[in-house]
């Protein structure tokens, strides 16, 4: 059991009316028990949440649950605005695959007593960590899902250099290359061929796309490997977190991923098995 919530962020998917009217409705239904509410500065106009309008610190600040209303993005969004502070997600569904959501619709106003009571159990998932040295670009970022490393244009290209912990494993030509968290291997990892991964686990899951080389494998490291890449070839290549692109690195810009020592934390009302998820979105018979 959780206490109570004082303070609780609405994160309503910019264009979806849907996601709006969700979160007018659990706005009013917060205020309306003493609960304070705040709503990203920049979503709050389009959701007509204006006067719960916050910058992205007060948004942290003493916040108790975080609620996404919208579709698997939105989560990464809402994952991007609260980490690394230790405030439990919950997600309502108003997308398509939504692996990440706890709720749909439907069910919004049956569990919002209970999360705001704090009668939900918290489950952690590994976030990447994705330190970046180059000239233009230089700091270190945060993925609930996977960073990209990918090509510019079309028909060219990209040359990585990769080590892994602090020794030399291969040169890769391919269109670029994924490295993802367990919950992100049923993501672009997934598409671009790569295992998936219980989001149990803490590893990290580096997935080659398209190679042009005999070695196309996945590879799947343990939580505390770090892997290391270099551009090389004269090659700018594009990198991309969570669907946020960063920047472009150049040849010589290095790359490193390695599991953070902070997990993301999601609520969860009910119990919830991964494998019967991942059945039910893939709709794969008993037999």
């Amino acid at each position: 059991m959780n206490a109570p919530a004082r303070a609780v962020a609405l994160v309503p998917h910019r264009d979806r009316p849907h996601a709006h009217d969700l979160a007018r409705t659990t706005a009013d239904w917060l205020v309306e028990r003493g609960i304070e509410v705040r709503v990203p500065h920049d979503l709050a106009e389009p959701a007509g949440l204006h006067e719960f309008a916050v910058g992205d610190d007060a948004l942290v600040a003493g916040l108790d649950l975080a609620m996404s209303f919208g579709g698997d993005g939105t989560m990464l969004h809402t994952v991007h605005l609260v980490y690394p502070a230790p405030v439990p997600i919950v997600g309502v569904n108003v997308g398509q695959l939504a692996y990440l959501s706890e709720l749909e619709p439907p069910e919004l106003m049956e569990w919002l007593p209970k999360l705001v009571a704090g009668d939900f159990t918290v489950s952690e998932r590994m976030v990447l960590a994705v330190e970046v040295t180059s000239d233009l670009l230089r700091g270190t970022w945060y993925a609930l899902n996977e960073a990209v490393l990918e090509k510019e244009r079309a028909g060219h290209l990209i040359y990585l250099e990769v080590s892994i912990n602090g020794s030399g494993f291969t040169s890769y030509a391919a269109d670029g290359m994924i490295v993802a968290t367990p919950t992100g291997s049923t993501a672009y990892s997934f598409s671009a061929r790569g295992p998936i991964a219980s989001p149990a686990l803490r590893c990290v899951v580096m997935t080659p796309i398209s190679p042009h080389m005999l070695f196309d494998r996945s590879l799947v490291l343990a939580e505390h490997e770090e892997v290391d890449f270099v551009v090389s070839a004269g090659r700018t290549v594009q990198l991309t977190i969570d669907g946020r692109e960063l920047g472009a690195l150049a040849s010589g810009d290095r790359v490193r991923c390695t599991a953070a020592p902070e997990p993301v934390r999601f609520a969860s009302v009910r119990p919830r098995d991964f494998h019967q998820i991942l059945k039910s979105k893939f709709s794969l018979p008993d037999r």
